[in-house]
């Protein structure tokens, strides 16, 4: 129970009790005046009256109140669900956004590295094939020294004897 239930519960508690404790004088009758009319009636049933009326009015302003309250946060809350499913559909369009650039970008890249490789093949091709032909180069000119030394090594012993 809230500090403000208590509250209420013992005000009109104590406000129960007086009115059981002073019945008597409470209904005992009085002339009242009415500013046009002259009646007699027990004052006290008649302040009594008053404060029920005024208790069940204000009672009603409060339940009014509270409803309104409990309506506007359910709207706000409804509200709050509506831009949260907006934010949620935002963000994962950005993650789709994303995931496509992302997606383009390595494609991008893998091209581009299939065309490195290949120009790099195509040059150590082209290195190879020189190395080659300077090694057969190579080759042949240590051939024909060796063969030109065998030939001079082949004559000088006839021409000395």
């Amino acid at each position: 129970m809230t500090l403000r239930s208590l509250l209420f519960v013992l005000v009109f508690g104590a406000l129960a009790a007086f009115v059981l404790v002073n019945w008597t004088v409470l209904n005992a009758p009085t002339a009242l005046s009415l500013a046009f009319a002259d009646v007699q009636a027990p004052l006290g049933v008649v302040m009594l009256g008053f404060i029920v009326a005024v208790t069940v009015l204000f009672l009603g302003y409060i339940v009014y109140l509270q409803m309104s309250g409990l309506l506007e946060t359910r709207r706000h809350g409804k509200e709050l669900q509506a831009q949260r499913q907006l934010a949620d559909q935002a963000e994962a369009s950005r993650f789709t956004e994303l995931r496509g650039f992302l997606e383009g970008e390595f494609a991008r890249q893998a091209t581009r590295q299939v065309e490195l490789d290949a120009a790099l093949r195509g040059r150590l091709d082209a290195l190879e094939e020189q190395v080659r032909i300077v090694v057969e180069q190579q080759a042949n000119s240590v051939s024909a020294s060796v063969g030109e030394l065998a030939d001079r090594i082949d004559r000088g012993p006839s021409r000395a004897g």
